[in-house]
């Protein structure tokens, strides 16, 4: 799956430059648990930070589409006055390879599928949101994980994503594992009443 394209921000330079090196460590840390858990390299580009309008993260996400279908899974957190989604979408021409990374020998029922898809995410959202609210000094609670769609396509998926935020703030992070036809899109969406609280953090890091 490609970048999201490039939208005009309404941060500065020091602060999206601040959020690519906080979600740097953090994807860092994720990569390195799966790592450990699962024996494989984990491919990271630098991450894609944006400040979007909703409707606007739905082309964007819409101008991945492709002929493949995807499966997602979201999950929400909050804390200190910050509230947002982890947002997971694998491409399925990934499933049986995941399956062989998770050790699994079986027949890949759908069922199978969103076990082997929500186990995947937890390990990736979890360790991801754990690394970027510790270095703010924060303590996320976590939702529990909620498949948005199954053998979809991204506008099908966008339609149940949340459409009552007016902007977020989105950063797009990709995962690639090495050996394996497993390519994946973690998108973490902060609402916009979370930005103050969220640079004011970071304040103190710039």
């Amino acid at each position: 799956m490609s970048k999201l394209p490039p939208i005009d921000l309404m941060l500065s330079e020091e602060q999206r430059d601040c959020y690519q090196e906080i979600t740097n460590v953090a994807m860092g840390q994720a990569a390195d648990l799966l790592a450990r858990l699962l024996d494989v390299y984990v491919i990271l580009p630098i991450p894609n930070v944006n400040l979007l309008e909703v409707t606007e993260l739905q082309m964007a996400l819409s101008a991945l589409e492709d002929t493949n279908s995807v499966s997602s899974v979201c999950q929400g957190f909050i804390g200190a006055g910050i509230s947002g989604e982890a947002l997971i979408i694998f491409n399925d021409a990934s499933f049986e390879d995941i399956a062989k990374l998770m050790e699994y020998t079986g027949e890949l029922t759908d069922t199978i599928e969103i076990e082997l898809l929500t186990e995947m995410s937890s390990i990736l959202t979890g360790a991801c949101i754990n690394g970027f609210s510790t270095q703010l000094d924060l303590d996320f609670s976590l939702g529990h994980p909620v498949v948005m769609g199954q053998h979809c396509n991204i506008s099908e998926l966008m339609k149940a994503e949340n459409k009552h935020w007016k902007k977020a703030l989105a950063i797009e992070i990709n995962y690639t594992i090495k050996d394996y036809d497993i390519n994946c899109d973690l998108l973490l969406l902060f609402t916009e009443d979370s930005l103050l609280s969220l640079n004011e953090r970071i304040s103190c890091l710039l």
